[in-house]
């Protein structure tokens, strides 16, 4: 049996998260979608956790379920921000735990070390090192994921606050990471470059910080289980074994070039060393994004692939092919109501995307969104690259996708010719 799983996503209790995130909210956004199971999300939160035991009642060993048949697992994502060896670091760790039980433990020993009420991605001053062992003398099933491992603020190999290696961040507790997130600006072939990571498995979620299918289940991982329970989908993720990954295109990722968002300068990390890193208009550093990175921590060269290599499917959501076919907003109301007679024929979007027959698509929407769809399904597509905190867009036949989310810069996008 294979699930669907998105388990890490943010509640409304969470800085820039949509206030109407809610169970409910969650439940009927994942079932459009096609995911299979969610994570809680924030379950540290003192409001949250109230409605997470009030909503959510456990239906197999670790796997819960709301009162709309949605199925949840307990997750959350803590922010550590301190100093090792010399250097600020800022690093996001995703944690799944298998039990309210365990979960009260980790609020009770969390609330010792700081606030727990001010944001559902809570801020504490202890090291990744402390982190992990706070959590395994709690319970050895706590597992703990670096959380969109490649970003330059908050992941674990970050040009800003990051290490160059599990090893180096972790040092003697490494031997409990078992998994890095891919985050959106990177992409499991990225992540074979790096010998490294050979026996860590690469998971990917979405990262959500609102209910919308075009933000949730963006990037899924999908377990292939005999029995759904927390113990089971832990053994695929420590073993490394019996998954796969759906992943958004990484150019569309906010940090996969190198630039600078407030002078709209964009680089490709040949250009950026070009530049010595240097922007040229403003002659501070750039913004050194995810491709840059991994180019510089690799020892494998482009397209290699290890032998344990799973799968992975790279994704636009549909929201984002219909907005470019008739040439409105991503959230418009004309958007939306080819989205969903789309879901009304074919049950959810992941089928539409991944499995739905050219032919059966023919008989409830025009040639020009089949041939997008299609388009996606096999990967041919241009794109514009995001960096510096600035989403990057595919562009169809002239048509940006996306456009209209792009948050605007200070001044137009410059080639770098013109410098």
């Amino acid at each position: 049996m294979k699930v669907i799983t998105d388990l890490h996503i943010h509640s409304r209790y969470a800085r820039a998260c949509s206030k109407d995130l809610s169970i409910k909210t969650l439940s009927k956004y994942a079932k459009i979608k096609g995911v299979d199971i969610l994570g809680t999300g924030d379950f540290q939160h003192p409001e949250w956790i109230k409605e997470l035991k009030k909503e959510l009642t456990e239906v197999s060993q670790g796997i819960f379920e709301s009162k709309d048949k949605m199925k949840f697992m307990l997750t959350t994502e803590i922010s550590l921000m301190y100093s090792q060896e010399g250097k600020g670091r800022r690093i996001h760790l995703v944690t799944l735990a298998p039990s309210f039980e365990v979960v009260d433990q980790i609020i009770d020993t969390l609330s010792k070390k700081g606030r727990l009420d001010y944001d559902g991605r809570p801020i504490f001053g202890m090291s990744c090192i402390d982190y992990v062992d706070m959590m395994m003398k709690i319970s050895k099933d706590i597992e703990i994921i670096p959380g969109h491992a490649w970003t330059p603020w908050f992941g674990v190999f970050g040009s800003k606050s990051g290490f160059d290696s599990l090893k180096e961040c972790f040092q003697e507790k490494t031997k409990h990471i078992h998994a890095i997130e891919t985050g959106i600006s990177s992409t499991p072939d990225m992540n074979w470059r790096l010998s490294k990571l050979d026996n860590i498995s690469i998971v990917s979620f979405s990262d959500l910080h609102s209910y919308w299918p075009h933000r949730l289940g963006r990037e899924a991982t999908v377990f292939d289980i005999d029995n759904l329970s927390y113990n089971e989908l832990l053994e695929r993720i420590r073993n490394n074994e019996k998954f796969e990954t759906i992943e958004f295109f990484p150019e569309e990722g906010k940090y996969h070039y190198d630039g600078h968002r407030n002078c709209g300068v964009v680089a490709s990390p040949a250009e950026c060393k070009k530049l010595k890193g240097i922007c040229p208009n403003c002659k501070k550093p750039l913004t050194i994004g995810v491709a840059h990175r991994i180019e510089e921590l690799a020892d494998r060269p482009e397209g290699y692939k290890p032998k344990n290599a799973k799968p992975f499917t790279r994704l636009i959501p549909l929201l984002e092919l219909i907005s470019a076919s008739i040439g409105t907003g991503v959230s418009s109301k004309k958007t939306f109501e080819v989205y969903y007679k789309l879901i009304k024929a074919f049950s959810n979007e992941y089928n539409i995307l991944l499995n739905v027959k050219e032919h059966e698509l023919e008989n409830v929407v025009d040639k020009k969104i089949i041939d997008l769809i299609i388009k996606n399904r096999s990967g041919k597509i241009n794109f514009i690259p995001g960096y510096d905190g600035v989403y990057g867009h595919p562009v169809f036949e002239g048509v940006e996708v996306n456009k209209k989310e792009i948050k605007p810069v200070k001044k137009e996008q410059k080639s770098l010719e013109e410098f």
